[in-house]
């Protein structure tokens, strides 16, 4: 892989993303505490000992070691513009895919429904927060949005490539 000339990570930082995170991971540890631990039943109709184990392997343990490891890493290099939404999801647009290239200001909840890999196939959008990002336009159609904390910066190194 060539040097990029642009690269960006963000991670979801939001006080209230992780205030949600951190309230359902203390739920689930509660929950096995009481069940497992102490031996009482946990809640008015209580699941059998591993539905308790699994729901706090993963919702007490997996889903914070997720977003601690989530990140959105945009790299712009000689391949194209590489978009890496860490562990789940990696794609790379090369230059002569893209039409048209702008910064723009968008609401990421009323156009895409939230924060992540969100969209269907023809108009996708990769953030993580804010409401700054860069839209591509492809040259079969279809729409990216990369979502950006430096978006001039990232639309500049964009176009440098595509307007030598």
């Amino acid at each position: 892989m060539s040097t990029p000339i642009f690269r960006e990570v963000q991670r979801f930082r939001k006080p209230w993303v992780w205030l949600l995170i951190l309230g359902v991971a203390a739920v689930q540890w509660y929950g096995w505490v009481q069940q497992i631990l102490l031996g009482q039943p946990f809640g008015n109709n209580p699941g059998p000992d591993w539905l308790v184990w699994l729901s706090w392997v993963l919702f007490g343990i997996g889903l914070p070691l997720a977003f601690v490891y989530l990140a959105l890493v945009v790299e712009v290099n000689d391949e194209g513009v590489w978009l890496r939404f860490t562990p789940l999801a990696r794609r790379l647009i090369q230059f002569a895919d893209i039409e048209r290239c702008e910064a723009v200001d968008y609401q990421p909840l009323r156009q895409y429904g939230g924060w992540g890999v969100r969209g269907f196939a023809g108009n996708r959008a990769y953030n993580v927060s804010g409401s700054q990002g860069v839209q591509l336009t492809l040259r079969n159609g279809d729409v990216v949005l990369i979502g950006s904390q430096r978006a001039a910066d990232l639309a500049l190194a964009i176009d440098s490539r595509l307007h030598p």
